[in-house]
């Protein structure tokens, strides 16, 4: 890989000590760490690890990860499928630093790829809400992309400025993850242009856009609620400086200890001359040389106030039209009508307990389809999400010359009653098709298809 900066290297020097030989050998010498975590949304752990083919050997901190020993994972059928999200071992690490309850409303505030979300989303059982935001819109379509393909349901997408994020959701949050853009210094090892864009002068930078994004979440906790602040930098300034400035200026918050699975695994946060900050080794370290992975750093912020609830909009919500019921009354085995309501046009399955304002969000639960006239052109997103409660299913298994041809966008001969149908692959939805006298229609998405 490339030479370190040299100003780089000395202020990690300053920073480690003894410790730099370590850190530089594991840069220079030792290859990225990829890892993936099972979707639970979709598959069970056990039933996973039945099948699992794409590395045995778990990560101790996250209970549902492991670390990747496979080539081009994406193409699989498995992928295809939302069983499993690739991602970094270190960036695993933020979302397990607190005990995540399943009826809790989460926040991402800096979401796409979508990794973090995902995990998030994996945590909470069917009566949490997901928020997942990005700013940049191209960004915002592949996070989205990324929650469909998972099938996740009661999740949000938004593509918005943290301000007006915040704005729009006052006081709403049990947890918000400020995943924060940063200067990368983490990611040298992975990615080199990390190396080529770094400066003093953008780490400067940087802090002052991660004070602010920091300073929006508190508008959006409730009280008595959590921010998780991560980066993947190594700076003081995007890091230990940051957190200190905002617990000054912010005495309802304090930093508090991390899951102690997580603090096996990293070192403490670093106290700087002038630090404020007396618990500021609460604030964890993920370095490659001490765990598996890249670059992280992160710090658990609680709202030291008493916990309230979030009371939702009770606008009257647009009528749903006949024509859905009729449609689910087809395709599903059962479904609770209170879930359907409409947004931006279309018909959406999401929980009525949690108003997102008109226009405000990206993707909305999940979308059933386009009303067309006298009938529902259904959405892939509706596959994927509801796939387990269909009638008809056509279901595969990975290594099926049919499995091929349905992602190759090809129809295909099968035994199934006609209508609106699912594929699954070894019993998770893969998408769907629309069944005629024996044979299925591909419906799954152009861009998706293996080429």
């Amino acid at each position: 890989m490339k030479e370190l900066p040299p100003k780089f290297k000395e202020r990690m020097q300053k920073l480690l000590g003894e410790e730099y030989a370590l850190y530089e050998n594991a840069v220079y010498n030792q290859s990225p760490v990829k890892g993936f975590r099972v979707n639970t949304d979709k598959i069970s752990l056990a039933d996973f690890e039945k099948i699992n083919i794409f590395g045995n050997k778990k990560n101790p901190y996250v209970e549902n990860g492991f670390y990747l020993d496979y080539d081009k994972i994406g193409n699989h059928p498995y992928h295809h499928a939302g069983m499993v999200y690739v991602q970094e071992p270190g960036a695993m690490a933020p979302a397990e630093c607190v005990d995540i309850q399943p009826d809790w409303t989460v926040l991402d505030m800096c979401a796409a790829p979508g990794g973090k979300s995902t995990q998030l989303k994996n945590k909470l059982g069917e009566n949490g809400v997901l928020v997942s935001n990005e700013i940049i819109a191209s960004r915002c379509k592949i996070l989205t992309g990324n929650v469909e393909r998972l099938g996740l349901n009661n999740t949000v997408t938004t593509c918005m400025d943290t301000k007006r994020l915040c704005n729009t959701f006052p006081e709403t949050f049990d947890l918000i993850m400020v995943d924060a853009p940063c200067s990368g210094e983490g990611m040298f090892r992975k990615e080199e242009i990390a190396i080529d864009e770094w400066s003093e002068g953008n780490v400067k930078m940087c802090a002052v856009r991660q004070a602010e994004i920091l300073e929006n979440a508190v508008k959006a906790v409730k009280i008595g609620g959590y921010i998780v602040y991560a980066t993947c930098t190594f700076s003081l300034e995007e890091n230990e400086m940051t957190v200190d400035a905002f617990l000054k200026s912010h005495p309802e918050f304090e930093i508090i200890p991390v899951n102690e699975k997580v603090q096996k695994c990293t070192a403490d946060g670093i106290k700087f001359d002038g630090c404020e900050c007396e618990n500021i080794h609460f604030a964890r370290r993920f370095y490659p040389h001490k765990a598996p992975g890249e670059g992280q750093f992160m710090a658990v912020l609680h709202h030291t106030g008493e916990k309230v609830s979030y009371k939702p909009n009770t606008a009257k919500p647009e009528k749903v039209d006949k024509t859905v019921f009729d449609f689910l009354d087809d395709v599903l085995i059962s479904y609770d009508k209170d879930h359907l309501k409409m947004y931006n046009g279309n018909p959406v399955y999401f929980t009525p307990d949690f108003d997102v304002p008109k226009g405000a969000a990206f993707s909305c639960g999940i979308t059933i389809g386009e009303i067309k006239k006298n009938y529902i052109l259904p959405h892939h997103q509706f596959f994927m999400g509801l796939g387990n409660n269909f009638k008809r299913k056509i279901e595969l298994t990975a290594d099926d010359e049919k499995t091929k041809k349905y992602l190759h966008g090809e129809e295909i001969d099968i035994d199934c009653k006609n209508g609106w149908a699912v594929v699954t692959v070894d019993g998770c939805t893969l998408g769907g098709a629309k069944v005629s006298n024996g044979r299925a229609k591909n419906h799954y998405p152009k861009g998706l298809r293996i080429k």
